[in-house]
C-alpha cells in the first residue's frame, strides 16, 4: 500500500478505462472525413491566450495520420494506469494524470512555443515518474522502469523523430512532484495538506503559463 489514506482495492480502474475509451472515441471522430476534431482540440501555444483549455484537451487527441501514436500511448496507459489508480486511488490518479499532461503543455509553451502538439505522452510520463518514485519508496526494483523512462526520453531527442520531447520532460517533472506530495502526505490527518499541495502544483503551472504569455 502507498499509505493509510490510499488502499489498493479490487475495484476496476474506472478512470483509466474511461480515459482510454475517451481517447479511442475521439480518435475515431478524428478519422471522419473533414473532421474538425483535431484542429479543435490540439494544443498550439499561440492559442493559449484565447483557448487555454487546449493545454488539457490535447491529452485526449492523437495524430490521425499515425495509428502507432495512439496505439503506443493507450497500451502504456493500459499497462501503467490500473496499477497506479489502485495504488493512489481514483481521485489522486486523475489529478496526477491531468496535472502531468498540463505540465507537458506548459513545457511546450516554455520551450517550443511554435510547436503544435497532441497526445497523452506527457501525462503518461508523469505516471511513469510517479510509479518510479513510489516503487523506490516501497523498496521495489525500479531499475527496469528507469531504463524504460530513459529510453523513451532519448527517443524524443533523436533527429527525424517527430516527438514533442518538451511535453515528455514537463510531464515527467510534474508527475514526480505530485508523487512526492502523495508520498509525504500519506496520513489521514495530512489530507488537507495534500489537497493544498496538489492545488499548489496547479497554481504554479498556471503562474508559469501567465508569465510566459506576458513575456511574448
Amino acid at each position: 500500500m502507498l499509505a493509510s489514506t490510499t488502499r489498493a482495492t479490487k475495484d476496476q480502474p474506472v478512470i483509466t478505462w474511461s480515459i482510454i475509451g475517451l481517447c479511442v472515441l475521439i480518435y475515431v471522430l478524428q478519422l471522419l472525413p473533414n473532421s474538425p476534431v483535431t484542429s479543435a482540440l490540439l494544443y498550439y501555444p499561440p492559442y493559449t491566450y484565447t483557448e487555454p483549455w487546449r493545454m488539457v484537451t490535447a491529452l485526449f487527441v492523437h495524430s490521425p495520420t499515425s495509428f502507432l501514436h495512439i496505439l503506443f500511448n493507450m497500451y502504456s496507459l493500459f499497462v501503467i494506469g490500473p496499477m497506479m489508480e489502485r495504488i493512489v486511488g481514483r481521485v489522486r490518479f486523475l489529478a496526477l494524470y491531468l496535472l502531468s499532461g498540463f505540465g507537458g503543455s506548459v513545457a511546450v509553451l516554455l520551450l517550443a512555443p511554435g510547436t503544435a502538439v497532441v497526445g497523452a505522452s506527457g501525462a503518461i510520463f508523469g505516471l511513469l515518474a510517479a510509479l518510479f518514485l513510489i516503487q523506490r519508496k516501497l523498496g521495489g526494483n525500479s531499475v527496469q522502469l528507469l531504463i524504460v523512462i530513459g529510453l523513451n526520453l532519448v527517443i524524443g531527442f533523436l533527429p527525424g523523430v517527430n516527438v514533442a520531447w518538451q511535453a515528455h520532460v514537463g510531464g515527467l517533472v510534474v508527475g514526480g512532484v505530485v508523487a512526492l506530495v502523495y508520498l509525504r502526505t500519506r496520513r489521514i490527518d495530512q489530507r488537507t495538506v495534500q489537497i493544498l499541495a496538489v492545488t499548489g502544483v496547479f497554481v504554479a503551472l498556471v503562474v508559469l503559463t501567465l508569465v510566459r504569455l506576458y513575456a511574448f
